[in-house]
Formats: structure tokens, C-alpha cells, sequence
């Protein structure tokens, strides 16, 4: 099924390039819109994804992977002041040198989009047990993907030596 979903994807993905040029420009009134499919919660020590009700077919076979891609909004720190920074100091710290919001994970950024690596602790109904989330209670949850070694790690990715 997963296969299938990807070659659908990259289908569409083909079509839109073949269809578009160079000389295409983006129109900058396009808007995209993502719906929510639940939220963060922190409690008594846990943390957990609660997806609204109509997504949980959505979690059928999440819980055969050790981790998942959570990919949130910064919706509690979502103002047009935060959206136009895009120079930072990495890690808030003036001792890295300055970088573009792109080449750091910065929670500033033209499109606030968070994207965090759990690890599954359980799948329960409509809850996903998560060990931990760089996001707050109550974050916007706009999506779930399951984290897959051999298409997504690179052992032989390079990083600044400040990281």
C-alpha cells in the first residue's frame, strides 16, 4: 500500500513538472491549505498525538514502526513578525555564527511547519504514545509519517561542526 501511495505521488509530482517550465512563475497570491488531523498532548509525564476521530483508519499498521515523522504548525508562535525572520544564530546562541532560517531548525520561518522524529511507545484507538516532542500541549498536528531507515537515513550526510 505504501508503495503504491509513493508511486501515485511521484506520478503527480512528474506530471506537475513536465507541465510547468522555467518560464512559469509562481503566482504569489497561490495559498495551500492543510487541515489539522489533531494535536499534541502532554500529560502526567507522557506525551501523545490524539488525532481527531476521522483519521484514526489513518493509523492502521502505524504501530509496526519503532518511530514517525510528527510534522506540526508553530501555531502558538505563529505571527507576521515571526514569519518574516530569516537570519537566525542557531540554537539562539550569538556564538554560531548567523544563517539563514534554511540551514537551521529555527521555529522562525516564512511557513511555520515543525517536524519532529518520535520514537512509538504505543497506539491506542486514536492516540499515538510518542516519547517526547519538541512542541507544545495543545500544537496543531497536521500530519504522520512513518520513519523508514533505509529511504531516509544518510550515514554519510554532512553537518556544520557547530551542530
Amino acid at each position: 500500500v505504501h508503495t503504491m501511495i509513493r508511486l501515485a505521488f511521484l506520478a503527480l509530482l512528474f506530471s506537475f513538472i513536465v507541465t510547468t517550465n522555467a518560464d512559469d512563475k509562481v503566482d504569489d497570491t497561490s495559498v495551500y491549505s492543510v487541515h489539522p488531523i489533531g494535536h499534541v498532548e502532554k500529560y502526567n509525564g507522557k506525551t501523545a498525538v490524539v488525532l481527531d476521530q476521522q483519521y484514526l483508519p489513518g493509523l492502521l499498521r502505524l504501530e509496526d514502526f519503532s518511530h514517525v515523522w510528527v510534522i506540526w504548525w508553530f501555531d502558538q508562535n505563529d505571527t507576521p513578525e515571526m514569519r518574516e525572520i530569516l537570519q537566525v544564530h542557531p540554537r539562539r546562541d550569538s556564538r554560531n555564527p548567523l544563517s539563514g532560517v534554511f540551514a537551521t531548525r529555527a521555529p522562525v520561518r516564512p511557513n511555520l511547519i515543525g517536524l519532529s522524529l518520535c520514537r512509538i511507545m504505543a497506539v491506542n484507538e486514536n492516540i499515538v504514545e510518542i516519547d517526547g516532542i519538541d512542541a507544545f500541549d495543545g500544537t496543531t498536528v497536521l500530519d504522520l509519517k512513518p520513519y523508514i531507515p533505509s529511504m531516509e537515513s544518510i550515514p554519510a550526510a554532512k553537518t556544520p561542526k557547530r551542530l
